[in-house]
């Protein structure tokens, strides 16, 4: 990660986000605990300088607190609230990445009253192949059919108590890096749709190469 924050570091957006929270960003690099955790820091900060790196964006690290539940960033887009993003890499990985579970887990941490997306990192031998839609469609089945070991996993009892949370999830970005990969999957139940503009946008971030 050092020799990718050295060359990030010389834009000066990415340079002013990082200044701004150095300590955050430190705090989060000590506490990582192995290469996983600091690949997960790792792909926050990807993130961060893929946005930077287009002016109509403006975010926010952590915007409901640090050790909070809440998403990564609230993100301003052409200077309107436009979303949050949460960035995941599935954990641990196993030979088949299980996109279902992946965005299951991280359904409690999206709030109510604005639109979320979800970021899944990935790696590019893993992309060939993931479809979003047919994970969502399998996952809402076992939902639906009430399978117990699904709910449990959740960490929910009813149907109901998922779509608390799934109708707050308003689109799903797989990305990888090596080569620049990114797909975008909307959810038609959201209750809170992404802008077209914005979403268009960020996936033009993040398969337009990096500065570094």
């Amino acid at each position: 990660m050092r020799d990718d924050l050295v060359a990030w570091l010389a834009e000066p957006r990415f340079r002013a986000f990082a200044e701004r929270h150095r300590d955050k960003i430190r705090r989060k690099v000590r506490s990582a605990g192995d290469a996983e955790g600091l690949r997960d820091v790792r792909a926050e900060l990807a993130l961060a300088e893929r946005l930077l790196a287009d002016r109509r964006f403006e975010i926010t690290y952590e915007p409901y607190g640090s050790g909070r539940l809440g998403p990564d960033f609230g993100v301003t887009f052409r200077g309107r609230p436009a979303f949050n993003v949460e960035v995941t890499r599935p954990r641990p990985r196993p030979e088949v990445v299980d996109l279902g579970r992946t965005v299951a887990g991280k359904l409690r941490q999206l709030p109510p009253s604005v639109a979320n997306v979800l970021v899944i990192d990935v790696g590019s031998d893993e992309v060939a192949g993931l479809d979003v839609g047919v994970a969502i469609r399998s996952l809402r089945q076992a939902v639906d059919a009430r399978d117990a070991s699904v709910l449990g996993r959740l960490g929910v009892t009813t149907p109901r108590a998922f779509y608390e949370r799934f109708l707050r999830l308003a689109a799903v970005v797989v990305r990888a890096e090596a080569p620049l990969l990114a797909t975008l999957w909307t959810n038609p139940s959201a209750r809170i749709a992404v802008p077209q503009p914005a979403a268009r946008a960020l996936v033009a971030a993040l398969t337009e190469p990096s500065s570094g």
